[in-house]
């Protein structure tokens, strides 16, 4: 059984979104589009199990969603036009499309279409191509689960009540879908980089994924500032946990072991991308990462200019998560006093209430000031909100070492 479950998962992570999409393109209705691709998942789990994995599972798994669709549109007697569309699904295949190189990217441009907020669209395009969870899609926006759910039914009703069109979007208008596309991929990264919850922190295949369809995108640059972006990070992926399954932080990890390739592509493609004198928030970011990951050790690190570009970054996104990154900058610039009054600052107006790096982060910068009573219960109110084992592992072992 635990051969076939691989296989069903690989074919999940591989097949949903062209299942889905193929769907959503000929009923137009993307609850419909979700329920039949997760019938079929779940009919694979017990069929394969008894007849084999089929030589082609994602055909399989498409074939058996599309008759399902068409099951569903006849009982519920939705008409015949939509009935004999659905019909055609047990024949057709999608057309390809010279401008996309690929096409996990081609529906994510597809999904990503401009009449609904951006968030909406970012949020809709994770849920529907990635099978990125509901859950892991609230924590990467900072809202409720039950939150989530409603923005995404919205979006979905608004789809269908203003009828609007499922299908790949002309070369000309490729560029207003852009932004969308790159949050969705910086999403999806950041997700197997630092898991919502689990016994692992890091899903490898989660950044691959994301990198590989980042090096897709045009040359603009804030997709050049976003792919190097995410090569500076994952560089860091292979030491953030040790054998243990313990948090390693950055001050602590093993630099001989960083990714030196990752880190010189990555450099590379920030240059390029400044030099054409239209900074954004990607390549700010991009600019954060690398002055980490070519500083020679932990005290070689440039945390004034860290500070700055933090400054400059929150002037494009004012979230409170920048600003909570960048009161870690300039606690380690100025002090930890002045780290710790930014903090104060963001908990006082109730920001980041469930972020359990706003107490870990206060109890870092307590611990410097020698204020162990106090970073000791910070460390216990990170411990209850982290979601991750070796988040956890990390934090009870600071509330050893700052109670012993």
């Amino acid at each position: 059984m635990g051969a076939v479950a691989d296989a069903v998962a690989e074919s999940f992570r591989e097949e949903w979104g062209q299942v889905v999409a193929t769907l959503i393109r000929v009923t137009g209705d993307w609850d419909l589009a979700e329920e039949c691709a997760s019938d079929a998942v779940a009919a694979a789990l017990e069929r394969w199990e008894r007849d084999g994995v089929p030589e082609r599972p994602g055909a399989w798994l498409t074939t058996v969603a599309r008759n399902r669709a068409v099951d569903r549109l006849r009982r519920e007697a939705v008409g015949a036009a939509k009935l004999r569309d659905a019909a055609l699904l047990a024949d057709s295949e999608p057309a390809p499309v010279d401008d996309f190189p690929d096409d996990r990217l081609r529906l994510m441009f597809t999904c990503c279409h401009p009449a609904l907020a951006l968030e909406a669209r970012v949020a809709l395009t994770l849920r529907t191509l990635t099978g990125l969870t509901t859950a892991e899609i609230a924590r990467a926006f900072l809202v409720s689960e039950a939150t989530m759910t409603r923005r995404i039914t919205r979006a979905k009703r608004k789809i269908r009540n203003a009828r609007i069109p499922y299908r790949v979007p002309p070369p000309h208008l490729l560029p207003e879908r852009t932004t969308a596309v790159l949050g969705v991929l910086y999403l999806l990264f950041n997700e197997g980089y630092a898991a919502t919850a689990g016994a692992d922190l890091i899903r490898q295949g989660l950044c691959a994924e994301a990198i590989r369809l980042a090096r897709l995108l045009p040359g603009e640059p804030e997709a050049a500032g976003l792919l190097a972006l995410l090569l500076l990070h994952d560089a860091r992926r292979a030491t953030r946990v040790d054998d243990a399954g313990v948090l390693i932080t950055l001050e602590h990890q093993d630099r001989s072991r960083w990714d030196a390739g990752e880190i010189a592509e990555g450099t590379e493609l920030l240059e390029d991308a400044l030099r054409r004198g239209r900074p954004g928030p990607y390549q700010i970011q991009a600019a954060i990462a690398a002055c980490h990951a070519t500083a020679a050790d932990a005290a070689d690190t440039d945390w004034p200019q860290i500070a700055e570009l933090y400054a400059r970054l929150v002037r494009f996104v004012p979230s409170p998560v920048v600003e909570l990154n960048r009161a870690v900058a300039v606690g380690m610039a100025d002090g930890p006093q002045a780290g710790l009054a930014l903090v104060d600052e963001l908990a006082a107006r109730g920001a980041l209430q469930e972020y359990y790096l706003l107490p870990a982060t206060r109890a870092d910068l307590l611990r410097r000031l020698g204020r162990s009573r106090e970073a000791a219960a910070a460390y216990r109110e990170a411990l209850a909100l982290a979601t991750t084992e070796p988040e956890r592992r990390y934090l009870a072992r600071r509330v050893t070492e700052t109670t012993s």
